[in-house]
């Protein structure tokens, strides 16, 4: 993993359901690194717009690249239920999004599968975040 990621997983009623940030972390004071997390979550839900808009003219759940800001690019998968799976990355990496969105879409519906876990809210299991970080260092 040799650059920045935002990766956020946002519901159908566009609430956020699990983000992370991943790739190496610059060492900087706290409020740098808030602005940075604040300016990814602005550029990823500007972008939902434009998935929405590409639905309509694609029937595949991989999306791609969909949007781009300054040197940073938006890639975005659908799911069934109309999860959006977004991607903000600064290196052009197609095979290795494509395959990351695959196996985040096992793990989300192995989440979806779990009884006590209610539909729509966010994802809090350690689990889960620590396989997120392990697809990550072997996809991006």
């Amino acid at each position: 993993m040799s650059g920045n990621y935002y990766f956020v997983m946002i519901g159908r009623e566009d609430n956020p359901l699990f983000e992370i940030e991943l790739g190496p972390h610059s060492r900087s004071d706290g409020e740098r690194k808030d602005d940075h997390r604040y300016l990814n979550q602005f550029v990823v839900h500007a972008a939902l717009d434009i998935v929405d808009e590409t639905l309509w003219s694609s029937s595949q759940m991989n999306l791609k690249i969909v949007d781009k800001f300054n040197e940073w690019l938006v890639s975005a998968f659908v799911t069934a239920g109309n999860v959006r799976f977004m991607l903000l990355h600064d290196i052009r990496n197609d095979d290795g999004i494509k395959n990351f969105f695959a196996e985040i879409y096992e793990l989300y519906l192995k989440v979806l599968l779990n009884p006590f876990y209610e539909s729509g809210t966010p994802i809090t299991s350690p689990d889960f975040k620590s396989k997120v970080r392990l697809f990550a260092k072997k996809f991006l």
